[in-house]
């Protein structure tokens, strides 16, 4: 059970707030109407799941609310069966549902019921709940224009280059076809996905023109938490791969360890640019698949990522994605700046 501590004018505050930025998402993101059903999945094992769900009472009145931990799976299995294309689906976890071989958010996808997935809300902590909350605020107008013009210019870059105070990292090739995370899903196949929104993602065509230095400041750990060392690490990177690192720590020489242990060299992979504004260098969660949407970039370690295929590497053998955040002054695109001082600049 959830042990709210949250000062009780706190708590309806963080829900009236969090019943605005999801209705504005209902709305405008997933044009959801009372012609279509709703069925809301939920615990009660955090403080966030608790908001979340009484902001989501407001927000879909007449929606069936079900308690995960209260039903048999088979329950919560025919109540989905009932669905039809186009109802919706809101998943509020604080880890993270199973039902046996039902995968919830890929199986509702092929039947083309949307989907919006909060997963892992009890890895953040009372003092990260405003943070959390702000971050579903829907700025259609900032993500679509910001999203759409990054992804403009990856997709024509020929280069990039990421300062991180002195440090150069080179991407000495043309980017893969940028994907978007920005709430419009026009031209996608399926509506939905994890929340919060904000991000634009890529990698190097040529892993292997990948070159320099780079400082970060944080980095996903083992357990998937955000580890924010009081000094940023600078990773040395030749040929796509980590190969030293400088001001390192135990936790990270783990991460190292670990992908080296089962990969044999640290690949680099996945360009993200985050674009929710909720989160910063500073204003931090502690869940690492909440905080990659913060405002700058980070890519990640290891072989493991399926969206973009690479000769030599096997769909399903990369064990690794582990997500670092560059400590970015800039970030250019061929010659032009897109990324400075915080913001983006496109």
């Amino acid at each position: 059970m959830n042990d709210n501590l949250l000062p009780y004018h706190a708590h309806e505050a963080f829900i009236l707030e969090a019943k605005l930025h999801l209705s504005g998402l209902l709305g405008e993101a997933f044009h959801h109407t009372n012609n279509e059903c709703a069925v809301v999945v939920y615990d009660t094992a955090s403080v966030l799941s608790d908001i979340l769900t009484q902001a989501y009472k407001y927000c879909l009145p007449d929606a069936i609310f079900v308690d995960f931990h209260a039903v048999e799976p088979e329950q919560i299995l025919e109540i989905l069966a009932k669905l039809q294309p186009s109802d919706l689906v809101v998943l509020v976890q604080s880890k993270s549902f199973r039902l046996d071989a039902f995968r919830m958010r890929v199986e509702l996808f092929k039947r083309k019921i949307k989907v919006i997935e909060h997963p892992h809300l009890g890895r953040m902590t009372e003092d990260e709940v405003q943070y959390f909350i702000d971050s579903l605020a829907y700025d259609s107008s900032y993500y679509r224009r910001v999203g759409r013009a990054l992804k403009s210019k990856i997709d024509g870059a020929p280069s990039g280059i990421i300062d991180s105070g002195g440090e150069f990292l080179v991407y000495g090739s043309p980017f893969e076809s940028a994907k978007l995370n920005i709430g419009d899903y026009s031209q996608m196949s399926n509506v939905g996905g994890q929340f919060p929104l904000g991000e634009v993602f890529t990698e190097a065509q040529d892993l292997r023109a990948l070159n320099g230095r780079v400082k970060i400041f944080g980095f996903g750990d083992t357990n998937y938490r955000l580890n924010y060392p009081q000094t940023p690490i600078t990773l040395i990177i030749k040929e796509g791969q980590v190969v030293d690192c400088e001001n390192s720590t135990p936790a990270f020489d783990e991460i190292l360890f670990n992908i080296r242990a089962d990969e044999g060299v640290v690949w680099v992979r996945e360009l993200g640019l985050g674009l929710n504004r909720a989160f910063t260098k500073t204003r931090t969660v502690s869940d690492i698949g909440t905080y990659e949407r913060m405002c700058g970039i980070h890519f990640s370690l290891g072989a493991k990522h399926g969206i973009y295929a690479k000769p030599g590497f096997k769909r399903n053998d990369g064990k690794y994605h582990v997500d670092v955040f560059a400590d970015t002054q800039t970030f250019t695109l061929g010659s032009e700046v897109v990324y400075r001082d915080g913001e983006w600049v496109v």
